[in-house]
Order: structure tokens, then C-alpha cells, then sequence
């Protein structure tokens, strides 16, 4: 089977797996599509490979937050300890998925960027490296103590330098540069603890998207950046009342 013919084969599979919601046989028509693909994933590849990642990653982040829930909350130590053990289970999954994307990023597909066009270069790259800086931080929520600091340094590394990219090349109106502001701004908050710099992280990218948001038209563009900055806003202004409220209690 010819590569252009096996490449729109997996592709296909993948879209059929999403709309049956089988999201483990979407990421392995991905996974293979990754490894395989001899020149760079197109932006529809791109998002199908993120979709089905972040489906069999997020029940299991969702799984651990449960179990861990039920962990704390739970007094019988023999309990605890079945709990804790299932924990395990949930997390070495997690891990392992992780790992797998990484090792897709890393050794596929941030480097078949050259491959294409330098606008598409640039917006590959930045996608890649995002994703990137997504999977390290789900690594940090379930990681223990000792592996934190250098599994977030990773993550930091890798949104900024997603970050400084998309700055210097994409409006402050693209979805991926929007969505990599809300995903930033999220691992300062949630990983740093750092609402401050959350917040105007956040502040800063919606701030710059509305003041040029006549310069959208309207389509699917424009749906995903107006959803992203609503997200944006919405994180905001929890994350806002969060550092007045702290303030209020320190004075």
C-alpha cells in the first residue's frame, strides 16, 4: 500500500474511532500515523492526534482525582491501602500514555516540522510544543515530591519556548496562540501556585486578542478563538477573586 494511500487510511479510522468514542483505537491509528508519516502532520492530523490523546488521558487524570479523593477521605487503613494500590494502577497508565506522546514529540514529530512551509512550520511547532508542555504537567499532578521540580521545569521549558514562537509569529487572535496562553496560564496556577502571574499571563493574552478581534472572520477560526478567550476570561475572573480574596485575608 502506497504511504499517501495508508496515511489517509489511519486517518480515516481515527475519525471513525472518534465518532464511535473507542478513543484507544483513535490513538492507535495515531500513534501509528506519527511514527510513520514521512513528512509533517497536517493541522486536521495535528488535532486528531491531540483529541485522541487527550481522551484516554483525561479519564484517567479524572480517575486518579476520584481515587485520590476517596484515599483522603477514607479511615480504615486496610481500605486506604486497596485504594491506594488502585491509585498506582491509575497513575502508571497515565504515566505510560504520557511517555508515549513525548516519545512521539520528541522523536517524530516536532522534528518533521521542517518538512512544510515556514507558516506551517511555525504553527506545527508551536502545537507540538504545547502539547509537549501538557503532557509533562499531567506527569507533575500525579507525580510524587522527589520528580515534581523537574518534571514542571520541563513542562515550563516547553511552553515558553511554544510561547516565545507564537509571540513573534502568530496574531494574538490565533487559536493555537490562545490556546497555549490558557494552558500556560493554567500550569502557573495549578503547578506554581503562582496566581499572579496566572492572572496576567491570561489578562494579557485576551487583553491583546479583543483589541484585534474585528480583524476575525467569522468561521472556524473565529469560533475557536472566541471560545478560548471565553475560557480565558472565565479563568480570569475565578483566578482574580482567588488572589483579592487572599490579600483580604492577609491584611
Amino acid at each position: 500500500m502506497a504511504d499517501d494511500e495508508k496515511r489517509s487510511l489511519l486517518v480515516n479510522k481515527a475519525k471513525l474511532s472518534e465518532t464511535c468514542e473507542r478513543y484507544q483505537d483513535m490513538v492507535e491509528n495515531m500513534r501509528e500515523l506519527g511514527q510513520k508519516a514521512k513528512t509533517a502532520l497536517t493541522a486536521d492530523e495535528r488535532n486528531l492526534l491531540s483529541v485522541a490523546y487527550k481522551n484516554v488521558v483525561g479519564a484517567r487524570r479524572s480517575s486518579w482525582r476520584i481515587v485520590s479523593s476517596l484515599s483522603d477521605r477514607e479511615n480504615d487503613q486496610k481500605k486506604k491501602s486497596k485504594i491506594q494500590e488502585y491509585r498506582k494502577k491509575i497513575e502508571d497508565e497515565l504515566n505510560g500514555l504520557c511517555d508515549e506522546v513525548l516519545s512521539l514529540l520528541d522523536h517524530h514529530l516536532i522534528a518533521k516540522c521542517d518538512d512544510v512551509t515556514e507558516k506551517e512550520k511555525t504553527e506545527a511547532k508551536i502545537f507540538f510544543l504545547k502539547m509537549k508542555g501538557d503532557y509533562y504537567r499531567y506527569k507533575v499532578e500525579v507525580a510524587n515530591e522527589d520528580a515534581k521540580e523537574a518534571l514542571a521545569r520541563k513542562s515550563e521549558e516547553a511552553y515558553e519556548e511554544a510561547y516565545k514562537v507564537a509571540e513573534a509569529n502568530l496574531k494574538p487572535t490565533n487559536p493555537i496562540r490562545l490556546g497555549l496562553a490558557l494552558n500556560f496560564s493554567v500550569y502557573y496556577y495549578e503547578i506554581q501556585n503562582n496566581q499572579e502571574k496566572a492572572c496576567k499571563l491570561a489578562k494579557d493574552a485576551f487583553d491583546a486578542a479583543v483589541e484585534q478581534l474585528e480583524t476575525l472572520q467569522d468561521g472556524d477560526s473565529y469560533k475557536d478563538s472566541t471560545l478560548i478567550m471565553q475560557l480565558l476570561r472565565d479563568n480570569l475572573t475565578l483566578w482574580t477573586a482567588e488572589v483579592e480574596d487572599g490579600q483580604q485575608e492577609d491584611n
